[in-house]
């Protein structure tokens, strides 16, 4: 189901957010704390797209809008310190980019509005009440992550056919992807796939020791369940999987950007330029309880052909004609 629907604010009106209403009366530039997961050098495409958007709808920034970030550089263990001194400077909405820092950020305050730019259960983490009528400070963008799993395992059996058994690294920590584990078992059990291991990341210092464990089983294939303080740590995971010669599906194109073998995820630049879209309704004086909770339109399937080659991969040519990208 699809919930493209905004429902408007009227702005200026009573009923608006103090702090939006108040940057607007005063005419100075609205503020905007960003939480980042991981790096501006990682999330710069990320972050242009958000501010690009908002440019487009009339944001200047200096003029209209100013930006202050804080990143937790993959260690989500950072958020709360980071969400209070966000806080402390009095923005106007706050953008996040993942469950992790949101909770933070919603524990922070309950007045400052907050914008997640990418969530996999908002529902089930307490972050809102509904998709339609998410109540509270809070509003933002679902990557319907259980409902992916499946299909990243359908097609990383499609790529490597005669795959048995494949290892998984998550972050348990995380609690919006929970169910995450649970719906990559299912899909491969009825693949006839064995998972195992099941590496866990719950903090940075971690990956080493879960990377080591997935190199001491040797599986055939890996896949990488969603989470951002992972795709922070990237480059170590793309070049363990180059080194292992593991065939890896990734939750998020980034990872192939970087090398990866393939990823089947939303668009994820398109959900950030969808977050601006959220902000610029909030700073007209639309409540966030008022913003329905919106989930991808469009997904992408990505493949890197290098990485094929490398690990000596034939890929059939239908499989091929499904990818929407074909990194050469």
């Amino acid at each position: 189901m699809r919930r493209r629907e905004f429902i408007k604010g009227i702005a200026g009106s009573a009923a608006a957010w103090p702090l939006a209403a108040h940057a607007q009366v005063a005419n100075k530039p609205a503020k905007i704390g960003y939480l980042g997961t991981s790096s501006l050098a990682l999330e710069k495409a990320l972050v242009d797209a958000f501010k690009q958007r908002l440019q487009e709808l009339g944001y200047v920034e200096g003029k209209d809008v100013i930006y202050v970030f804080r990143w937790a550089e993959g260690h989500d263990e950072r958020f709360p310190a980071l969400a209070a001194e966000l806080v402390a400077l009095k923005p106007d909405v706050i953008v996040t980019t993942g469950t992790p820092g949101t909770l933070a950020a919603k524990r922070a305050t309950n007045t400052i509005p907050i914008v997640f730019a990418s969530s996999a259960n908002p529902i089930s983490t307490g972050l809102v009440a509904t998709y339609s009528r998410p109540g509270g400070n809070v509003t933002g963008f679902t990557i319907l992550g259980p409902e992916l799993e499946g299909k990243r395992v359908q097609l990383l059996k499609e790529a490597v056919p005669a795959l048995s058994r494949i290892a998984v690294l998550w972050n348990p920590a995380n609690p919006a992807i929970v169910d995450f584990l649970f719906q990559t078992r299912a899909a491969a059990s009825a693949l006839n796939l064995t998972v195992k291991p099941i590496a866990e990341v719950t903090q940075a210092s971690e990956l080493k020791k879960g990377l080591s464990a997935i190199a001491e089983s040797q599986p055939q294939a890996m896949l990488v369940i969603a989470d951002r303080s992972l795709l922070a740590q990237r480059k170590d995971i793309v070049s363990f999987a180059a080194d292992q010669r593991l065939p890896t599906m990734y939750p998020y194109r980034g990872y192939v950007d970087a090398g990866g073998f393939m990823a089947y995820a939303p668009i994820d630049v398109e959900q950030f330029r969808q977050a601006a879209g959220a902000v610029g309704k909030i700073l007209h004086g639309t409540k966030p309880a008022d913003i329905p909770v919106e989930e991808p339109t469009r997904y992408e399937f990505v493949i890197n052909l290098r990485t094929a080659k490398a690990l000596g991969i034939e890929l059939s040519a239908l499989l091929q004609q499904r990818a929407d990208a074909l990194i050469e």
